[in-house]
């Protein structure tokens, strides 16, 4: 097939949504040379412009598609989950569905500029209506899911079967498609969850897009690797019975052509629009002055933070624990995000001990994660288990401590505990009451590699080494997310039947 073929993708309106479909336009382009058509509301596409590099440039094509957030009783200028409280991200959301007719029209445009379809359309599982408009102009949709396969499953069944309502007067449940072994705790759900009883905005959204994405689609794409979560995968696959297509992990191929254990020289990567709250030299210069694998990184993602009495309480067990660390910290919950941070969140004189001690490094917003992680004084990540984090430590080897704050992030973290053994749930939530002999104790223990600690990063290794061989190429040796990819080039060879049923390859 020829490199004249074309791909539409359609994104979310959120940075971790964002990131993995520029980075598998990438993939895809690299691959097949195929073109590669993005598109979003203007602000997104100004955002992913913004980290776009020269050669992406003739190969990605950025397409704004028309958005007014005042229509949706949205703030101006309102185009992403970015800062936005929870009931305006459900306004968000479901303000996204307005797309469907600009998306028409630009397939149309397509088809009569180029006499033919794009050869699929590529959507976010939360753009459902997209396979109805794909099918519409002759073509088919993927959806793609952001997140690993358990974790995908696991939002998916929750949505769709609102399992909790069924529990009675237990706390846990099963989830409709996991063996019942993976029984979810209530406490595993973020409050809009727990409440939902399928009338609320967050049910008619979800329930609606994904049962559209499972119909319409011709197969899924989950930014995973499928040596890391083959049983995960086999679950999704019969449970949404589409085709599972394992891509992962979209991260920059600097980072995973190195040997776990960096010296720290600084990695070339593209920053996706994001400036650091310390330079990349500063960050490494100090993980310099420290011991192999002593080093903890904390950061909650770009959108998440934790209440005052969670941040003091983190603060006192971190200094308790004397263990050196980088902390990415931004205003607590309930404060606006944008502002200063102010000293009064932390223990008194906190921040200036650890700075004279050398021992906690304190980042304001934003920090360069990549190289931390992949940094031999690396030793482990406290994490929201967001699934772009998780692989970006992962593919590292570095293990988790997990403390999960919103959307599947519980999920991602149950699994990481049970199923890969990498991870030690501190708490979940920012209602949570945790302590600060608490917070010492779970430090400790993962970082101690003598006992516990020592088996989570034996298994992080070799997760590790599964999730890099999935992308290397080798004379004919291809690894698994690599044929994946290739094999997009026969998934949708055939367009839509007369019946307007697609019909696949994959």
């Amino acid at each position: 097939m020829g490199s004249k073929e074309q791909i539409v993708m359609l994104p979310m309106m959120a940075h971790g949504h964002l990131i993995p479909f520029l980075a598998l336009a990438r993939q895809i382009h690299q691959r097949t040379g195929f073109t590669i058509t993005i598109a979003s509301t203007p602000l997104n596409i100004k955002y992913l412009s913004s980290t776009l590099n020269s050669s992406d440039k003739p190969n990605i094509r950025l397409v704004d598609l028309p958005f007014c957030s005042a229509d949706h009783g949205l703030p101006p200028g309102c185009e992403n989950t970015e800062n936005l409280p929870l009931d305006q991200i459900g306004k968000l959301f479901g303000a996204s569905q307005s797309l469907k007719s600009p998306v028409h029209d630009l397939l149309s445009d397509m088809v009569a500029r180029e006499g033919k379809p794009p050869l699929c359309v590529i959507s976010d599982v939360f753009f459902g209506w997209a396979g109805g408009v794909a099918k519409s102009v002759g073509t088919v949709n993927l959806g793609f899911s952001t997140g690993g396969a358990y974790g995908t499953l696991a939002y998916v069944s929750v949505w769709l079967n609102l399992p909790h309502r069924q529990a009675g007067n237990s706390d846990e449940f099963h989830m409709p498609g996991f063996p019942d072994r993976c029984r979810l705790h209530i406490s595993q759900l973020h409050p809009y969850l727990r409440n939902a009883d399928g009338t609320d905005i967050w049910s008619r959204f979800f329930q609606t897009q994904i049962s559209l994405s499972m119909q319409d689609s011709v197969g899924w794409l989950c930014n995973t690797v499928q040596e890391i979560e083959s049983e995960a995968v086999e679950w999704l696959n019969n449970y949404i019975k589409l085709p599972v297509a394992c891509i992962g992990p979209l991260l920059p191929p600097a980072v995973l052509n190195k040997d776990t254990g960096s010296s720290g020289l600084r990695i070339s990567i593209q920053r996706n629009g994001k400036q650091p709250g310390i330079s990349t030299e500063t960050c490494l210069e100090w993980l310099q002055l420290q011991s192999p694998g002593s080093v903890l990184y904390i950061s909650f993602g770009s959108q998440n933070s934790i209440s005052p009495r969670q941040m003091m309480e983190l603060a006192t067990g971190l200094e308790d624990s004397a263990r050196p660390f980088v902390w990415v910290i931004r205003p607590p919950v309930g404060f606006d995000r944008k502002a200063e941070f102010r000293p009064e969140w932390l223990p008194d004189g906190f921040e200036e001990r650890m700075r004279r001690s050398k021992r906690g490094l304190l980042v304001r917003d934003w920090a360069p994660q990549l190289e931390i992680l992949s940094h031999k004084s690396t030793g482990a990540f406290l994490s929201h288990c967001g699934w772009n984090s998780v692989m970006e430590s992962l593919s590292q080897g570095v293990p988790i401590i997990g403390w999960p704050l919103a959307a599947e992030q519980a999920y991602n973290s149950k699994m990481l505990v049970e199923e890969m053994g990498v991870c030690v749930e501190l708490t979940r939530g920012v209602e949570s009451k945790i302590d600060a002999k608490e917070v010492k104790e779970v430090i400790e223990g993962v970082m101690d590699k003598s006992g516990r600690g020592g088996d989570m990063k034996k298994k992080a290794v070799k997760i590790g080494e599964q999730i890099r061989a999935a992308v290397r190429e080798e004379g004919d040796q291809k690894g698994s997310s690599l044929k994946a990819i290739d094999d997009l080039e026969f998934v949708t060879v055939n367009r839509p039947n007369k019946n307007g049923a697609p019909q696949c390859d994959c």
